[in-house]
């Protein structure tokens, strides 16, 4: 027998060759999100990559905020962030750093390469600054502010930080090649005036970096060797190869990139989401309909659903989606052995078993979980009267339909076998109530060897049945019929949420807390909401249904 080959993805072939060769001694990882909204599934690629590579080679890894942009960043964002990262188990130790801790340096950086002649304050608006740029076919031409002395460059920079100038009126620009085939390198802006608060340093600075020249110096200060960004950040890599190298930062690090996590029938664009929200239609960054991460966990996603979504989604080059479907397998997975297999009914009918004595209640002992013997068995009650799911009887049910209708005989999960004997409608002519006959003799578990039944449906005991809310969700969006309308507003599926407020299940769910996961027999698997249940309301999320679309390869 030979070894066995272990498969490494491109950027683990990277890291292998750059130790190998001596490049770096360590590997240093981060994720380095911008607090200006609450983080969705294709964070969670970048999250669990970086960590698990500072995991894999005895690294470390660091968690920052890119925080350089003070008009779209909030602290309701940032905690939301940090719960998130926890949740998925990236263990950035006790510090959470900031980019905005770096800002003195960022400022000392800027002052080094005007010394260099490597920047210039210019004062065309933006609109000129962008008609200068020129574009794919056409090189840029020079500012006219390019040439200005490194003594005159100085004073401006300096009186631009002390607040001399107006917004707007003046930026600090990288005097790199207006000629440049990548228009990233046309002399990019490194520094705007902007007179904001900003939720780290308050109103110390009224000039701030942008991003791409931040960036690069953060991840140089903190020691990071490969800097792992998704594709869009490909023709940016100069720029960010640039700003290292000209500020002279020993074994600086190095970008490399893989394609985003796309999947199918969701929304993840934070305008969108933000529109979803300020209209009323979901109920938060974290409605269980969307795919942030608070979304997904309120739902009832594991951290180990997600990484299993990971591993099979892959890393990679190349530009693709991922079904939904596989997603939900994940969960599936996970949650079979874990999750108690409970009775719920979600639209109640009255069964009343009329010759089972009156003001009776017994018990049956009935599997937690029948996959996983571990679980145990919990006592369940059982009485004459009963609730049963509507869809389990039918008053002329077509052919090869197995549940109650008159004349016929199921049996009641882990209990006897009841036969319809007769029910009752209202004034609309809705059924009501069913009444059947039991068998002592077919108690579950006596060894009962008589007559078949096909059908076997599950029931809660009424004086015991817990009320509850149950929602049931769909893709907030069709694909199919085009996830944006014309006028480039969202195809929003006014069906995506169905709440069902009269739900009874068995008496075991009173222990339940919020984000405890169940199946509910037949029906899936569900989670205790974590916003909206109190002590008084129950609220459940279903998580996924029990058929599967999807089969792993």
């Amino acid at each position: 027998m030979g070894e066995e080959v272990i498969s490494r993805n491109f950027i683990e072939q990277e890291i292998d060759k750059d130790l190998k060769e001596g490049r770096y001694n360590e590997v240093v990882t981060r994720f380095p999100p911008e607090p200006n909204g609450y983080l969705h599934i294709g964070h969670a690629k970048s999250i669990l990559l970086n960590y698990g590579l500072a995991k894999e080679y005895n690294g470390k890894f660091n968690f920052r905020f890119d925080d350089t942009n003070p008009t779209k960043e909030k602290t309701e964002f940032v905690q939301s962030i940090i719960d998130d990262i926890k949740w998925l188990g990236a263990d950035f130790g006790d510090t959470v750093r900031f980019a905005s801790d770096y800002f003195d340096d960022m400022y000392e950086a800027a002052v080094k390469l005007i010394k260099k002649g490597k920047a210039f304050v210019c004062d065309l608006t933006a609109d000129e600054i962008k008609e200068y740029r020129g574009d794919f076919k056409n090189p840029g031409k020079n500012s006219p502010y390019r040439d200005r002395s490194i003594e005159e460059n100085l004073d401006l920079f300096e009186r631009m930080k002390n607040g001399e100038f107006p917004d707007g009126s003046k930026v600090l620009r990288a005097k790199i090649d207006m000629a440049s085939p990548n228009i990233n390198m046309r002399d990019p802006v490194i520094y705007r005036i902007a007179r904001m608060t900003h939720h780290n340093t308050g109103d110390k600075w009224c000039i701030y970096p942008m991003y791409d020249f931040a960036h690069p110096i953060e991840d140089a200060i903190e020691g990071i060797t490969h800097s792992i960004c998704t594709l869009e950040f490909e023709d940016h890599r100069p720029l960010y190869e640039w700003v290292v190298n000209e500020l002279e930062y020993p074994n600086p690090p190095r970008q490399i990139e893989f394609a985003k996590l796309y999947l199918t029938n969701v929304v993840t664009g934070k305008r969108y989401i933000k529109k979803l929200v300020e209209d009323g239609i979901v109920d938060g960054w974290d409605d269980p309909r969307l795919v942030s991460i608070a979304a997904l966990r309120r739902r009832g996603y594991t951290p180990e659903s997600i990484k299993k979504f990971m591993e099979l989604s892959g890393i990679s080059k190349a530009q693709s989606s991922s079904d939904y479907a596989m997603l939900e397998y994940c969960i599936r997975e996970d949650l079979k052995m874990k999750a108690d297999r409970m009775m719920a009914v979600l639209d109640p009918i009255k069964l009343v078993i009329d010759n089972y004595p009156e003001g009776q209640i017994e018990y049956f002992d009935i599997d937690n979980n029948q996959e996983n013997e571990a679980a145990g068995t919990r006592k369940v009650a059982f009485s004459r009267e009963l609730y049963i799911d509507r869809e389990d009887f039918m008053e002329e049910p077509p052919k090869k339909y197995f549940r109650l209708f008159p004349g016929n005989e199921v049996r009641l999960k882990g209990a006897y076998f009841v036969k319809c004997v007769d029910y009752k409608k209202d004034e609309t002519g809705k059924v009501v109530e069913i009444h059947c006959t039991y068998d002592p003799e077919t108690r579950s578990g006596s060894g009962f060897e008589g007559r078949k039944v096909k059908g076997t449906i599950h029931w809660v005991e009424a004086s015991t049945a817990v009320d509850a809310e149950v929602r049931l969700y769909e893709n907030i969006v069709d694909e199919e019929k085009g996830k944006l309308n014309e006028d480039g507003t969202l195809n929003y599926n006014p069906n995506s949420l169905t709440v069902l407020t009269d739900c009874k299940l068995e008496a075991a769910f009173k222990e339940a807390k919020p984000g405890d996961s169940f199946q509910f027999l037949r029906h899936g698997f569900f989670c205790v909401d974590t916003k909206d249940t109190t002590d008084d309301k129950l609220v459940f999320n279903r998580i996924v249904s029990l058929k599967s679309s999807y089969k792993p390869s």
